[in-house]
Order: C-alpha cells, then structure tokens, then sequence
C-alpha cells in the first residue's frame, strides 16, 4: 500500500509534468503563429540596419527626413504610379488644387526663357484689374529676379495671404522698358467650367474636377439655357485632356444628367467595402441630346462621367479611347507628417465594366489631324494606364451587379466583348487646336447634335446597363 508522503510526491510530479507540456506546446503554438511577424520584425531589423550604415558612412552627411520620406515614397511607388507620399507642403497644395480657391493674383502662368509668361488674366481678378494682360512677362517679384526659379517656385511667391501687395516688373511688348505692377491679392476662385453658345448648341468644357465643379456646371447650364432659348438642340460636355479629380464631384456631374440608375461601383480589397452611387431624378439638360468629346488625356473622374453617360445611353461618346485610370485613390492625413494617397478600390461603370489599363471607347472615333509642326514630335505610341510601369492591372472578373436601369438585364459577357477586345490598352492622341474651326472632333460633335452627321459607330457601344496629363499645362495663382 502506497503511503500518504509517496502519493502526494507522485502526484505533484505528475502534475508538474502536465505543466511543463503544456508550456512547451504553447511557446511552440505563439512561435509557429508569430513566425510570418518575426519575419517581418527581421526585414524592419534590416531598414534600420541599412539606414544606419548610410548615416554613419556615406560620403556626405545625409539628411535624415530626406532619407526617411525617399524610403516612404519607395514604398508607395512600389505598389503602383498613383500611391505616393505627400510631405506637409505637398499636402497643402494639394488642398489648394482641390478647393479650388486660394489667395492670389488671379493670372495664369507658365515660364518660358527663364522668367514668367501671362498665358491669361482670369475675368474679375486683381491681376485683370491692375491690367496685366497675356503674353506679359515677368521678370521680378518684388524687385528679386525670376530667373533660377522654378514656376511652381514663382507661383508659389506670387500666391499669399488675401490682401497683403505684391509688385511685379513686367515686360510688354511694344513698351520700351519694364514696368512695375502693384498688385494686391485677393481671394481667387478656378472655375473649372468654361461654357459658351455654339448657335442652337451649348458647349460645356470641364476642366478639371474640384470643390466647384458641380456647382458650376449647373450654374453655367442654366446661363446658356437662358441664352439659346428654345431653339437649344442638345448640349456637348467637353472632358478631353481632364486629368479627373475628386470622386464626389464627378459622381455629381454625371447626376446633373441621369434620371435614376447607378453611376459608379467602387470595389476594395474586401467585398464589404464595395460601394454604390446612385442617380437621383432631376435632369439638367432636359432630356435634351448630349455628346461627351474625350481623348486620350480624359482620366480618373472624367472616365466615370463619360462611362455612365455611355452605359445608361445618355450620351454619344466622340473622339478617341480615354486615358484608362480606373482607381480611386484615398487621402490619408499623417497629422503634421503631410499625408499618403493611396489606391484603395477600383471602380466599375454601371455595366461592370472595369476600365482600369483599357480605358473608355467612343462610340464614334474621329481622329484629330496633328498639324505639320508637331508631326514626327509626338510618340509613336500614345502613353495610356496601360503604359505605365507598375501600372495596378485591370481584372477580368467583374463585381457584382449594379443596380439597372432597364429589364434588360444580362450577365457581362452579354456586351460581346471578346478576350482580345478586353486585353490592356489605353491611351490615345490629347492635342486639342486653340481655334474651335480646326477642331475637328467638336465640329463633328456639333454636325451630330443638329443632325448633319449620323456617322457610323465604329467602338461597339456599351450593352444597357442591367438596370439602372500635360507638364506645360498652365498653372493659376
């Protein structure tokens, strides 16, 4: 017979034991589930390792926050050519571009030979005011010289706080010295619609899509819809070389003009993060027959409206095959870090088509002719999404439905589409002539609308939805 000292040693071994397996198996169970961490601790040990032998013993002494952000654009830039890092000036010129207003002289600008030219004075502003006029050009900026400056750098000083006096020294062709400008600054509003009477037609160009685009797309409609009267034939949006912009506005553009039906799917990473907008009823255009012109320089949001006018058969799209950006990117504030933008969904039209690296087809393709000077200069190949490096690669399965507009809902294969017509490619010619006569693309556009110009539909036009970037761009400041 075991005694009572024998059982209770026995017992405490055995429980000890017990114990002691069950540690190791839980150290073994955390090691095996933080294996793919340890890993990723092990690539961070390398950065600060790489960073540290940089800082201690490249030949110059390194600027640390130009390291740090070099290494976070890195990353970003690696994921695909819209994500990117914004230092906290950035960030703010941003914020600037899309509001849309700012304190400044109100003149557009470029450089050329080193010093400032006045493409033109914006209506109403202190620039327009004090008589600066196009073609001027600025040589100082409260008697400092120009030349050395970038023109992101001269706008820069040029823009300031509302009503603080900058003074320009300004060479005009048929003065014989330069002259100076005392200008005080103001607040200054882009609008990014510019519309006007073409006859019984109104024309609408967008030129970008900011805080105002919306509000003042309705504001000019209901001005040339008082203007041309009854006599009013149909309307042409004019999106060619808009690079897009901001989400809500184009999602608000193109409601100015369907009555119901969806507008746009945005889908993320997740399905829950999949996301739909709707039309709601209220027609700007009263019905009235619409043509949106694009071209190879129509991106991002400007693909959104031309796509959903298209899908829902609210529009004739004219001229050649749109950028082919079919992202959305989100900006993230990192307080006073500046922020990132990063791509977080792709976007669909309301007939789930992913334009993502393939881009908008028109429904009739008219070229625009270069004219002789630049023939030979443009490349051979018109850059699109799709030529991009790291480009994010458009998918082959489509999400979702969104809701339709018609009971002629049919699955997507229904659109005809065949592999080879759904393979990347996008892009297309951007030139634009000045003179409205040598444009040939709004000349069809306005034969179309007053039914001079059938045409012949050369892109296969989208199956009823189921239901319902230049660098010498002038720069306003």
């Amino acid at each position: 017979m075991m005694r009572k000292t024998d059982l209770v040693f026995w017992t405490f071994l055995t429980m000890t034991g017990l114990a002691g397996a069950t540690t190791v198996f839980n150290v073994t169970q955390t090691y095996s589930a933080s294996s793919p961490n340890s890993e990723l601790y092990r690539q961070l040990d390398l950065f600060g390792d790489v960073f540290e032998r940089v800082r201690s013993d490249y030949v110059e002494k390194p600027d640390d926050t130009m390291l740090i952000e070099s290494a976070i654009n890195g990353m970003l830039a690696a994921l695909d050519p819209h994500s990117s890092y914004m230092s906290p000036k950035n960030y703010r010129d941003m914020q600037v571009q899309t509001r849309g207003e700012f304190g400044g002289l109100g003149i557009e600008v470029t450089m050329e030979n080193g010093v400032v030219k006045v493409v033109a004075p914006i209506d109403d502003t202190p620039a327009s005011k004090a008589g600066i006029q196009a073609n001027d050009l600025i040589t100082h900026l409260d008697s400092e010289q120009i030349s050395g400056l970038t023109l992101e750098q001269a706008v820069e000083k040029m823009r300031g706080p509302v009503n603080t006096p900058i003074t320009l020294t300004v060479v005009r062709k048929g003065k014989d010295e330069p002259f100076d400008v005392k200008i005080v600054r103001d607040f200054i509003r882009i609008n990014a619609v510019k519309a006007r009477a073409e006859g019984d037609i109104a024309y609408v160009k967008v030129t970008t899509f900011n805080e105002q685009t919306h509000a003042n797309l309705v504001k000019a409609m209901d001005s040339l819809k008082k203007e041309i009267g009854p006599k009013l034939k149909g309307i042409i949006i004019d999106l060619r070389n808009n690079p897009g912009g901001l989400l809500d506005q184009a999602i608000a553009v193109s409601d100015d003009f369907l009555e119901r039906g969806a507008i746009v799917l945005t889908k993320g990473r997740n399905n829950e993060e999949t996301q739909r907008a709707q039309a709601r009823p209220g027609d700007t255009a009263d019905g009235k027959p619409i043509v949106v012109l694009i071209n190879g320089g129509s991106a991002s949001a400007s693909e959104i409206v031309a796509g959903a006018l298209k899908d829902h058969k609210r529009a004739t799209i004219i001229g050649t095959r749109s950028f082919g950006k079919g992202s959305v990117q989100t900006i993230i504030p990192l307080g006073a870090n500046g922020a990132i933008r990063l791509t977080t969904a792709r976007y669909y039209t309301p007939s789930n088509r992913s334009i993502q690296a393939k881009g908008i087809d028109p429904d009739i393709i008219i070229e625009q002719e270069l004219p002789d000077e630049l023939k030979g200069k443009a490349p051979e190949k018109p850059r699109g999404e799709a030529s991009l490096r790291g480009h994010l690669r458009g998918e082959d399965e489509k999400p979702a439905a969104a809701e339709p507009a018609t009971k002629e809902a049919e699955p997507s294969e229904a659109s005809g589409e065949s592999k080879e017509e759904q393979k990347e490619e996008s892009g297309s010619s951007a030139y634009v002539p000045k003179e409205p006569e040598k444009d040939t693309q709004l000349q069809y556009a306005l034969k179309f609308l007053r039914g001079e110009a059938t045409g012949e539909t050369v892109a296969k036009p989208a199956v009823p939805p189921s239901g319902n970037p230049s660098a010498d761009k002038p720069v306003p400041n």
